[in-house]
């Protein structure tokens, strides 16, 4: 049992709370003004240490900054790609507010807090502090929280409390914009890599999927690409990976895309990539900012087409193979989706379309049955 004491101090008398920990270490926990507090933390002590729920306040001490080493190294089996968000999400927005916080001091009224000033900027700061998007808002509170899951696994805290804010900002769908065939040709046409532009529109791989293609991996006979490499330009340098997912994937092309392949194949080795950059190596990503007129800026331009990215090249390609009559397990394999339902979530808009084909279709099939017919004379004899 724990057991009180009062000591004599400068500022006046203070208690302190002897105790055992659950493996039978003593230890004390010092600096009660009144009895009665020192009181209810001993209470608090013991229904803890019975309900297996006791931490120990010195593994609490350890601050958000001490642990976030641990656990972004942890991260750093994951690609590039998304390690290097998590790294600057905490350099830039965690580490500032939290680092030199102890773990059993963080509240979630504070954690919210800070998430409301992310996202609401300070305009009368000197300079002013602009709003961060929702998405660099979740990605700096991922960061926290994952930290503080980890306290609670090592037994620092009970419970975490940044997973028990009310309010995260919310993503607001980006509307996807498609392009028609005549707008991807013209495109291409204009487009310093047209066959990428073609490929990109039409088997809707991801930019790093595409530039990563060799030679071998075309098969012009059974019109298949065979997608098992990711190039990702992180940080000014490419990365070449699994694709997304860590899965490989076989992709159809229509017939007239494999006489552009076969094209682009001529007088090039197996392992030679399909689409190198002007020096030999990866094509680094083409950029349509303002501030960087990219080849693939200037043929959207020169074609009259909206100002999309590469990437939206790959909407186009599910756009065109629901328009075709694909179902939607055929495009969650074409792009590489982890399941239909995130085809679906992504593409929502593209398979409500289909409603008012089935609304069509039931017509027809009921105007070809013998009820149908019998609809009809009803309606000859009215």
């Amino acid at each position: 049992m724990a057991t009180i004491e009062s000591y004599a101090t400068k500022a006046g008398r203070r208690y302190r709370v002897r105790y055992r920990t659950p493996d039978r270490r003593q230890t004390d926990r010092r600096g009660f003004t009144t009895k009665r507090d020192a009181e209810r933390f001993a209470r608090t002590v013991e229904v803890s240490k019975d309900r297996g729920e006791w931490i120990d306040p010195a593994d609490a001490r350890a601050t958000v900054g001490e642990l976030a080493g641990p656990w972004l190294d942890g991260k750093r089996s994951l690609k590039p790609s998304s390690f290097r968000p998590l790294d600057a999400a905490w350099r830039v927005h965690v580490a500032p507010r939290w680092a030199a916080v102890p773990v059993g001091e963080v509240r979630p009224s504070d954690v919210q807090a800070w998430i409301t000033a992310l996202s609401t900027g300070d305009e009368a700061a000197d300079p002013p502090v602009k709003p961060k998007s929702a998405t660099t808002v979740l990605r700096a509170y991922g960061v926290l929280a994952g930290i503080l899951d980890a306290a609670v696994k090592d037994r620092r805290l009970l419970a975490n409390p940044a997973r028990t804010v009310d309010t995260l900002p919310r993503k607001t769908r980006k509307q996807h914009v498609y392009l028609s065939h005549e707008q991807v040709h013209a495109v291409a046409d204009a487009a310093k890599y047209p066959v990428l532009v073609l490929v990109l529109a039409y088997c809707g791989l991801r930019w790093g999927e595409a530039v990563a293609l060799r030679v071998k991996d075309v098969d012009l006979q059974r019109r298949r690409l065979t997608v098992h490499e990711n190039a990702v330009e992180v940080g000014g340098r490419i990365h070449v990976g699994t694709p997304k997912g860590h899965r490989a994937r076989t992709v159809p092309f229509p017939r007239f895309l494999g006489e552009r392949l076969a094209g682009q194949l001529e007088g090039k080795a197996p392992a030679d990539l399909v689409f190198p950059g002007p020096e030999g190596g990866h094509l680094r990503t083409a950029r349509v900012h303002a501030d960087n007129y990219s080849w693939f800026a200037s043929a959207l331009d020169a074609a009259g087409a909206p100002r999309i990215t590469p990437h939206d090249l790959r909407h186009t390609a599910a756009s065109f193979a629901v328009s075709a009559g694909a179902n939607v397990k055929a495009v969650q394999r074409m792009l590489g989706h982890s399941s239909a339902a995130m085809t679906l979530d992504v593409y929502a808009d593209l398979f409500d379309r289909d409603l008012d084909a089935v609304a069509d279709a039931l017509d027809q099939a009921v105007s070809r049955s013998s009820v149908g017919r019998m609809w009809a004379d009803d309606a000859a004899q009215a």
